[in-house]
């Protein structure tokens, strides 16, 4: 396949020509292309393709693959891309080249990775499996031998002599429906995870694989031929990205994001200081909650409330400028000259911004950080209810939230506090030992626990082993 800067054209091919260059609507891809196409194309057609496999993996995680709702939903996104998937369909020149001439282009930029490579066979078996599931079965034998798979069909005297055997290993099957259903004599060693799995008849190194089950086998195999296919792309990625014209295209392939952006940039701004208030009572954790009620009533927090608050509202979508706002504006209410605020506090909010002193662009506190470090005092509001609230008080505050008496409990409030903490050390803990593995290190505690604790080897285990039942004053012991 050649490339160049100009819009070429489209080799013109009528009737059986085009019949014969794409028989099928789904294929093993075993013929690279050989036409020329523009670099304008070569973009577009891996962006489309690219498109449908991730619509294929959205598809595969919110709804049961094969269901009839599943088949529906990635049969309209598959004709809204224009790609191929029916059989019947007249034309399907143009879907088909689409299709072929786009899955060798993703090809190219997902074979430099071994994680590449697996997420893309994965699709691509999916899609085969859809399109193979609505394939006619007068094509079925066609496609295999276009395929180069050389699985026939027994005939109807050879199923008859064997019928009750292919029965009882498949039980899914019955008499009337196996007069109906195709049965394929498969050489023993193509069919190994039916035999695992016990659901297939032998005899004398044949499998006889009915069709509803012969899919798993044809998976099989354009899993290994697309797994040869890459790693043999793999070693000659050199010689294409020494093109400065298709480097930047594949490494962008394979590195891009084509759903919408949710990342907080892309939300900046997207809150206004009039949402705030419904915001808090709808969406805001306990701790925040309860941060920005103290701060409505108090017009003032002191420092660890404000640092924890503060950055959760960058996070959540306020620009500097809204920032130095809404506090200046609650801070005047309650008494406070602007001067001594722009004086005392502005400064503070641009540096968690990155806009003062070392500039670093801080992010929102975790919930890790929130529990085990600056454990509010009298007078603050900032710290983890589930932590440093006394359990009477909590209970109420919860009440206040609109949560039933029958649904809080002493045990309740426990378990979600140490579940939490669980939650978070596990994930620090497998994170030092992941970066300690890296640097050639071994990891003898978890940072993330006070200083007392450090002195102790642990692992995650321990950790849990050294919390302690929530006690009534809402703190935990440390014990060896």
């Amino acid at each position: 396949m050649e490339f160049s800067g100009v819009k070429r054209r489209k080799p013109w091919l009528i009737g059986d020509q085009r019949k014969a260059s794409y028989p099928h609507s789904l294929q093993f891809y075993l013929q690279p292309p050989s036409e020329n196409i523009s670099l304008i194309e070569f973009e577009n057609l891996a962006i489309d393709r690219l498109k449908l496999l991730k619509s294929v993996e959205n598809l595969g995680v919110s709804y049961v693959k094969g269901t009839e709702l599943y088949q529906s939903k990635l049969e309209a996104e598959i004709r809204r891309l224009k790609f191929s998937y029916r059989e019947s369909l007249e034309d399907e020149y143009e879907p088909r080249r689409k299709d072929h001439i786009s899955h060798f282009i993703l090809r190219l930029a997902y074979c430099q990775s071994e994680d590449l490579r697996r997420w893309f066979i994965q699709q691509e078996m999916d899609l085969l499996r859809f399109r193979f599931s609505i394939l006619p079965k007068d094509k079925i034998q066609s496609f295999l031998q276009d395929s180069h798979l050389h699985f026939e069909a027994i005939s109807e005297e050879e199923k008859n002599l064997r019928e009750q055997e292919i029965i009882a290993s498949s039980t899914s099957l019955g008499g009337p429906k196996l007069e109906l259903e195709y049965v394929y004599k498969i050489p023993f060693a193509d069919a190994l995870d039916l035999f695992r799995g016990r659901k297939v008849y032998l005899e004398n190194g044949f499998a006889y694989v009915p069709l509803k089950d012969i899919v798993a086998i044809i998976l099989n195999e354009f899993r290994a031929k697309l797994s040869k296919a890459l790693a043999l792309t793999a070693r000659s990625l050199p010689a294409v990205q020494s093109d400065e014209r298709l480097q930047p295209l594949l490494n962008h392939l394979s590195h891009s994001y084509i759903g919408q952006d949710y990342s907080i940039q892309g939300n900046a701004g997207k809150i206004s200081l009039d949402q705030i208030d419904s915001l808090s009572t709808k969406s805001f954790p306990p701790c925040m909650r309860q941060l920005h009620k103290a701060l409505r009533e108090n017009h003032h927090l002191r420092h660890g409330g404000r640092m924890q608050y503060g950055l959760f509202l960058k996070g959540i979508g306020l620009t500097l400028e809204q920032a130095l706002q809404f506090w200046k504006q609650e801070f005047i209410k309650g008494k406070m000259d602007p001067d001594k605020f722009d004086k005392g506090y502005s400064y503070n909010i641009r540096h968690s911004f990155g806009k003062e002193g070392k500039r670093t662009d801080y992010t929102p506190f975790s919930c890790l950080k929130i529990i085990l470090t600056n454990p509010p005092s009298q007078g603050d509001y900032h710290g983890c209810p589930f932590r440093h609230s006394d359990p009477e008080l909590l209970k109420q505050k919860l009440q206040s939230y609109k949560i039933t008496p029958g649904g809080i409990s002493q045990d309740h409030i426990s378990s979600s506090f140490l579940n939490e903490l669980g939650i978070q050390l596990k994930k620090t803990t497998v994170e030092q030992q992941n970066k300690a593995k890296e640097n050639g290190q071994s990891c003898l505690y978890s940072s993330a626990l006070p200083k007392k604790r450090k002195t102790w080897r642990s692992t995650y285990q321990q950790d849990i082993n050294i919390l302690n039942v929530y006690t009534q004053k809402g703190s935990l012991k440390y014990r060896k």
